[in-house]
């Protein structure tokens, strides 16, 4: 299990500022960076982009090829679903300052979806074929 979990340390790493960043009080963040109202949103969804980037890189470098399988995916998206719904029940109900948000969690699928989308899409042998 900690062979596999060494390839994961960038991810691990990110999941939990993510997570330290979503729990810290709304007046420890920083207001200046609020160009427009949804901006946080935009936040979230490069947050979970880049965790499921990290995920398959870690999976990537463990099997020391690009093959995949759609159970390794739906690992991937499970992680994720449960990261994010659970940030945002953690501020719904433990972290009084803090206000769980749908469109929040909306926006982490977002990213989760981008990055299997580019994922399948870049990284799939059938169609990286070497021409002849």
């Amino acid at each position: 299990m900690f062979r596999t979990l060494k390839y994961q340390l960038p991810a691990i790493a990110w999941a939990i500022l993510v997570l330290i960043l979503c729990l810290l009080p709304p007046q420890d963040l920083p207001r200046e960076n609020h160009f427009f109202e949804g901006f946080d949103k935009i936040v979230h969804l490069g947050f979970f982009f880049t965790l499921t980037v990290l995920l398959f890189f870690g999976k990537i470098r463990q099997q020391n090829s690009y093959d995949y399988r759609i159970l390794t995916v739906l690992k991937i998206v499970l992680v994720n679903i449960a990261i994010g719904g659970g940030i945002e029940l953690l501020q719904w109900k433990v972290f009084i300052s803090r206000d769980g948000d749908w469109w929040d969690f909306f926006a982490d699928m977002i990213g989760l979806g981008m990055g299997v989308f580019g994922y399948l899409l870049l990284h799939r042998n059938a169609w990286i074929k070497p021409k002849n």
